[in-house]
């Protein structure tokens, strides 16, 4: 239970790429079964949106969390238009049963390039149980760097971490919007880089299926994407499922994580819009 907020964070905003140590996540008890696959490319790479593709701005998506029959908390995200760059800003908050045992207040904003998709920016203030920190993270392309500085603000202690990346990465904060850009046909395999600050993340999403699925927002015809690193230090160490709308805008209606203590289950709740 102590890693709870942790797990909160990751689950949503690594939307496409959550992968817990240990945790075995499946979208229903029932087995998979095995879908053929085709990459997107040839090269594992950030390619830009499509012509002509219009982001989100101005929205937020509202997930509610549950585990087990308890409702966990709120996850927010929303997206705006900064110019030459879409700036992300996200929250996950612990309500209820969950509150009672690890309180959660999370807040985070990324930045990425509008027209390579490329990564700029993240920052992140942390509220978990005793701990609070603050994280921020900037990626060097000419030099072929991330920057990571993170500060522990009840000892005051901070820390400097400096890591090779390639020439272009999402990240973990930003990283569905990239996977609501692309086609997502289903049978396909899209491979791409993702890096919060330490080594790089070879991530494949494999679009299974398209579902039924049914949240508080409403009914949505949904594509199914199962998403897990194959690289990197992520790898092996679990699977999320995503549910996106089966549309031009590629919402993203449903995650749900089977792990070794419970099951959480994000169910978007509304759509607010400026």
């Amino acid at each position: 239970m102590e890693k709870l907020g942790v797990r909160l964070w990751v689950a949503v905003f690594m939307g496409v790429t959550v992968f817990l140590a240990g945790a075995q996540v499946s979208p229903t008890d029932a087995t998979e079964p095995t879908i053929p696959t085709v990459r997107a490319g040839p090269v594992v790479e950030i390619v830009p949106a499509p012509p002509g593709y219009r982001f989100p701005d101005g929205q937020t998506y509202v997930f509610g969390v549950e585990w087990h029959v308890f409702n966990a908390g709120t996850t927010r995200v929303s997206l705006r238009d900064d110019g030459a760059q879409q700036h992300v800003t996200a929250t996950a908050v612990s309500s209820g049963f969950v509150n009672s045992l690890y309180k959660v207040n999370d807040h985070a904003e990324a930045s990425f390039d509008t027209r390579r998709f490329c990564s700029q920016r993240v920052q992140k203030h942390i509220e978990e149980g005793s701990r609070a920190r603050e994280v921020e993270l900037n990626f060097d392309y000419p030099r072929g760097k991330s920057l990571l500085t993170e500060r522990n603000l009840k000892t005051g202690e901070e820390k400097h971490t400096e890591g090779d990346i390639p020439g272009c990465v999402t990240d973990m904060v930003s990283g569905f919007y990239y996977l609501a850009s692309l086609p997502l046909q289903v049978g396909s395999t899209y491979a791409f880089l993702v890096n919060d600050g330490g080594k790089t993340n070879e991530v494949e999403a494999h679009v299974e299926a398209r579902d039924k699925v049914k949240v508080p927002a409403g009914n949505f015809d949904a594509v199914r994407v199962r998403s897990e690193a194959i690289s990197g230090f992520l790898k092996g160490k679990g699977t999320v499922w995503t549910w996106f709308s089966d549309d031009g805008n590629h919402t993203l209606v449903m995650i749900r994580s089977k792990l070794t203590w419970g099951t959480l289950l994000f169910r978007l709740q509304q759509i607010e819009r400026q």
